[in-house]
């Protein structure tokens, strides 16, 4: 992709010669896909071809010589933690961790290199180790002597402290979820969670901010839905989430605030500007953690079934005061059990404010992993949106995965049903979950569309569209599409494979590489440029 001379700050912009896949059913002719974009003061004013691209050429203030490369509505992650997200990608990474000893031997050897006042670890996971014994606090003592150690669990609902962590807040023991050993879930988790938040600093969470924004913006990202609870992070974090995502030009941060309207979240939301008092208001946890709700007991814990958080009144009374306040209200809820709960709370609350305001404000439930063909109808006709993650499925779904060890075959191979969902006419909306999967919208896109149950598979065209359109419409808006005045919000593509029809998607089977990101733009602002030298975040231009 070549640039041609261009003022510095450009007014007009010809990109031409690549697909342009504009995000509606009418992206090009029987010919194929349009191939020139043209975009005037960070809105779109045509798409169309080549010869449409020439009347645009001699006033163009820049012109983007695509050579062959793709170009699409930048993609919404509906579900994110960004700061959580930073500072995974400056800290422990313990993904590739397969056993307790080689968790303490990455501890050590992060305590010796790092100075900082907690020692932050992402990722492990005991279900792929050979022995799953997990390490104890007094080990994580000797493996970083007199350092405060917190280390995530990969669906972040769980997690092991040391004991220097643990002197820090001694609450934790007296809370459910604390067995003595140092590791940590339910109400537990989040005092010790809190007390190393408390030692992050405010230079740590900033820089740990722009990181994640940044990593964001190099997947072709134009926006994210920032999931922010007081178990989750400090509302300070959305301050300068505010601050970093305009100055200098970034991907935008749609808010949300998970509390409950009984505990003040609604003024709490209202007061921070977000979207919802939504998002991480858990109605239970996660499976890999066995603290998501179930209506059956756990295939390799039996008698357990997990952890529910909310009964279906307290849900109604939340989503009634998210309504009458203009507010969109949300749950994470995984499990059948939290679903039921949450469904019977909506169900509640359409005969408090009727089915018209219930639909119009638009709620929104996150994960509903575990859900039955007759509820997804209930949460069509309510407006509902579900914001899912496809990478859960193609980590831990299938018959041999995390989810069979946890739930069985058969509840394995029914959970994220984004088929069933869809034929109900539910809005998805697509996201990664991030620090729990990373960025990557393009192998959201090819798990949806080969979900390890083919009865749930949907088409790539349907799963482009929730992780763009539908991330815009959770939101609030209608955006994802690149048409004559649209914003211009979009990405540019190398390494797109196609298939026979040029005028569809990519091929994304599984082996096929996925496209890379050479530029996002967010509403004409370029926020991410792959090709610029000295670095990949530009400074303030158009495009």
């Amino acid at each position: 992709m070549t640039f041609l001379p261009r003022d510095p700050r450009p007014r007009r912009v010809l990109l031409r010669g690549g697909p342009i896949l504009t995000g509606t059913a009418d992206s090009g002719d029987q010919d194929g896909p349009a191939t020139a974009m043209g975009i005037e003061a960070g809105t779109v004013r045509f798409v169309g071809s080549a010869a449409e691209a020439e009347t645009w050429a001699a006033g163009a203030d820049e012109i983007v010589e695509l050579a062959g490369r793709m170009v699409t509505p930048a993609f919404v992650d509906a579900h994110v933690h960004v700061s959580q997200t930073g500072l995974r990608l400056s800290g422990l990474d313990l993904a590739a961790a397969g056993s307790r000893t080689d968790v303490l031997d990455a501890v050590a050897r992060h305590a010796r290199t790092r100075a900082d006042a907690v020692l932050l670890g992402f990722g492990w996971d005991e279900t792929t180790w050979a022995d799953p014994e997990l390490p104890t606090a007094a080990e994580l003592d000797r493996a970083a002597p007199g350092r405060p150690v917190y280390l995530a669990r990969v669906d972040v609902h769980s997690g092991l402290v040391s004991g220097a962590l643990y002197d820090r807040a001694p609450a934790m023991a007296a809370e459910p979820g604390w067995d003595g050993s140092g590791r940590v879930e339910r109400e537990a988790h989040h005092v010790a969670r809190d007390a190393a938040a408390a030692l992050v600093t405010d230079a740590q969470r900033t820089t740990a901010i722009e990181a994640a924004l940044a990593a964001a913006a190099a997947a072709g990202l134009g926006s994210l839905h920032e999931m922010s609870a007081p178990h989750v992070n400090a509302a300070g974090d959305l301050a300068v989430l505010a601050r970093i995502a305009v100055e200098p030009p970034s991907v935008r941060v749609v808010t949300y605030w998970g509390e409950l309207a009984s505990t003040g979240g609604v003024e709490r939301a209202l007061e921070l500007g977000c979207r919802g008092a939504a998002g991480d208001l858990c109605a239970d946890g996660a499976f890999g953690s066995r603290t998501a709700a179930l209506t059956s007991p756990y295939a390799d814990l039996p008698g357990h079934t997990g952890h529910g958080y909310l009964d279906a009144d307290e849900i109604a009374a939340h989503v009634v005061a998210c309504t009458e306040a203009g507010l969109q209200a949300g749950f994470h809820c995984i499990g059948d059990a939290a679903v039921t709960a949450v469904v019977e709370g909506l169900r509640l609350a359409e005969k408090r404010v009727g089915a018209d305001r219930l639909t119009r404000a638009r709620h929104r439930l996150e994960h509903v992993e575990l859900v039955t063909a007759e509820q997804t109808y209930d949460l069509a006709r309510w407006g509902v949106v579900v914001s899912g993650q496809p990478a859960f499925d193609a980590a831990w779904g299938g018959t041999d995965g995390m989810y069979a060890t946890r739930l069985g075959t058969d509840r394995a191979l029914a959970a994220n049903p984004w088929a069933t969902l869809r034929q109900a006419g539910v809005t998805l909306a697509f996201g990664s979950d991030a620090p729990v999967t990373p960025f990557d919208p393009w192998g959201g896109v090819r798990a949806a569309a080969w979900h390890h149950n083919e009865a749930e598979r949907i088409g790539v065209a349907d799963a482009f569209a929730a992780h763009t359109r539908g991330g815009h419409h959770a939101a609030g808006d209608e955006g994802g599409v690149l048409a004559p005045g649209a914003e211009a919000t979009y990405a540019v593509w190398d390494g797109a494979v196609w298939g026979d029809d040029r005028g569809s998607l990519p091929d994304l089977r599984p082996g096929a590489p996925l496209p890379t990101c050479v530029r996002t733009v967010v509403a004409g602002e370029v926020v991410f440029d792959g090709e610029k030298p000295g670095g990949d975040q530009p400074d303030r231009e158009q495009a």
